[in-house]
């Protein structure tokens, strides 16, 4: 190989580093703080988000001059998930959970430290929910979240207990790291995680684990409504219904 060759095989490295590092940030992140954690010169991040912009793997905003991952990522997800049988296979599975909730269905797997919605089927009515397919989210405020936490297998389970990170993202967050630890193993002796407001004012969810077959979680799958339309008792009487639905994506899904 060339020095030539090499150079551009190290840049081609740099640029895949960067999208990865904004993987990792649901909210984006400026030019200054992508150099910082990938420990390039500010000169070489800069030019790589130009060329990552301007093919459509990057995308920026101007207003807080931030950096998120755009369109042709997540239309190459999209190709992954469909590769691997997530969404095609997961599909009719969740239309028949929202003909029988009538709210609501998502599936996720876990993405790191974040979840990754791979599915979503939304309800009748006209409130919808906002975790499109791509979505990246925390584990820590969100049914889907804990529910995979909680049904890791034990060495994972235990480290991530002791190093998420629990920023709040409303102030029903869960932030102290005991009370989380108490609410995963609440998780798993019920069998279900829920969120309150906890991720988003204003709604509220239900999620059971999809297990393979060691019993450690490779997805879960949940309900979400508003909190105006069921009371938490309400929401939690869907478990069954997720349960049935997430043994038949267990049994149907190429297990990870």
């Amino acid at each position: 190989m060339s020095v030539k060759e090499d150079t551009k095989t190290d840049m081609v490295g740099k640029a895949l580093s960067l999208l990865v590092l904004l993987g990792n940030e649901p909210r984006g992140a400026s030019a200054a703080d992508l150099a910082r954690s990938a420990s390039l010169p500010f000169s070489t991040t800069y030019r790589l988000l130009g060329s990552l912009t301007r093919d459509g793997f990057v995308d920026y905003e101007p207003d807080g001059r931030r950096y998120h991952l755009g369109l042709r990522v997540f239309q190459l997800g999209q190709r992954v998930s469909n590769h691997h049988g997530f969404a095609a296979t997961a599909l009719p599975v969740l239309q028949r959970v929202t003909e029988r909730t009538n709210e609501a269905t998502i599936l996720s797997v876990r993405d790191g430290n974040h979840h990754l919605t791979v599915n979503k089927v939304d309800g009748p009515k006209t409130f919808r929910v906002t975790s499109d397919p791509g979505h990246l989210g925390a584990l820590h405020t969100t049914s889907v979240g804990k529910a995979i936490v909680a049904f890791e297998d034990e060495i994972e389970r235990k480290r991530l207990l002791e190093e998420l990170p629990l920023d709040p993202l409303t102030e029903h967050s869960i932030t102290d790291r005991d009370k989380f630890r108490e609410e995963i193993e609440q998780v798993r002796r019920q069998g279900y995680a829920v969120m309150d407001e906890e991720n988003e004012i204003g709604m509220r969810a239900v999620a059971v684990p999809v297990l393979n077959s060691q019993g450690h979680a490779f997805a879960s799958l949940a309900t979400a409504v508003p909190v105006f339309r069921l009371t938490m008792e309400e929401l939690i009487a869907h478990v069954p219904t997720l349960q049935e639905a997430a043994a038949e994506l267990a049994a149907r899904l190429p297990q990870r």
